[in-house]
């Protein structure tokens, strides 16, 4: 007795239903595309990461400083506010240069500048090593990482009655400080930038020949120096809040003393002079690092 299948073959007859012509990729009857129009050109000044005109640019930098400026002085000649609470602009000039005539206004400039100096400088020869540690071996992050991550979360200001009685009033506590201050952030943020080194790039320089010590100094550092200036150019802005925050325990010179000798007498105008200077200071160091990051790093985007 033949099976069932055999059987059906000799008979000329199968249960399977008849084969249909297959459509190409099986398309056939698939409704057309709709056809879109064309998307209008993006104005340059909107383009993601396009370059702007010159002009433009800066246009919209006089803009970033006269709008707020313009505004100041409408609300200060309206009388809204008291002149008290809110100089006028030219009253905040008249305080700043006679501050500057009477050599005050500098020597607080060069006092908080030392400290600023003096407190960030040590961070950051202890962060970029400690960084670059961090982010080049797996060792050295297991090891410094926890602790770190831990420290950078205690805000500063609380050590500053530790800092009195270890370091006394005097110079020493107030550059300690600005160290504790920043130098936490700056050894994760560089941490972070050596991280960004492509392994394909350690991998040639191994395959070449290239000893450890080599390639640390030759591939891991150079590739990483333009974001380690950048890193530095962030602190730098914290290092002059927290160097305002020392001063204001038991100084006899800086910024920051000058403002709390001028809150006593409710010299709102001398304090905002105060304000200007440190961030026209400010602004002036971090051009001065823009200008460096270019001139090592004219390769990174």
């Amino acid at each position: 007795m033949k099976p069932l299948a055999v059987r059906g073959e000799a008979d000329g007859a199968t249960d399977a239903p008849p084969r249909q012509a297959s459509t190409p990729q099986g398309r056939q009857g698939w409704p057309p595309l709709p056809r879109r129009a064309r998307p209008d050109r993006t104005p340059s000044l909107l383009a993601i990461r396009t370059p702007i005109p010159r002009a433009a640019r800066w246009t919209l930098t006089i803009l970033s400083l006269a709008v707020p400026l313009l505004a100041w002085i409408a609300l200060s000649a309206s009388g809204v506010v008291s002149a008290s609470f809110l100089p006028s602009p030219q009253a905040v000039l008249a305080a700043g240069v006679e501050m500057a005539r009477s050599g005050e206004l500098f020597g607080d400039l060069a006092a908080t500048a030392q400290r600023v100096l003096l407190g960030f400088g040590l961070a950051v020869l202890v962060s970029v090593p400690l960084g670059i540690v961090m982010g080049t071996f797996r060792a050295g992050q297991a090891l410094f990482e926890p602790v770190i991550a831990l420290l950078r979360y205690l805000p500063a200001s609380a050590f500053i009655p530790l800092l009195i009685i270890w370091l006394g009033l005097g110079e020493p506590s107030k550059v300690a400080l600005l160290f504790v201050g920043t130098v936490f952030f700056n050894t994760l943020m560089t941490a972070d930038v050596v991280r960004t080194v492509p392994r394909s790039l350690i991998d040639v320089s191994y395959t070449l020949g290239a000893y450890r010590n080599e390639v640390l100094r030759k591939v891991v550092v150079p590739h990483s120096l333009p974001g380690m200036i950048d890193a530095i150019r962030v602190n730098a802005a914290a290092a002059w809040n927290f160097v305002v925050v020392a001063e204001l325990v038991n100084s006899t010179a800086g910024l920051g003393y000058r403002i709390v000798r001028a809150q006593r007498f409710l010299q709102t105008d001398r304090i905002f002079a105060v304000l200007i200077v440190i961030g026209v200071a400010g602004v002036a160091i971090d051009v001065a690092l823009r200008l460096l990051r270019s001139r090592v790093g004219r390769w990174a985007t």
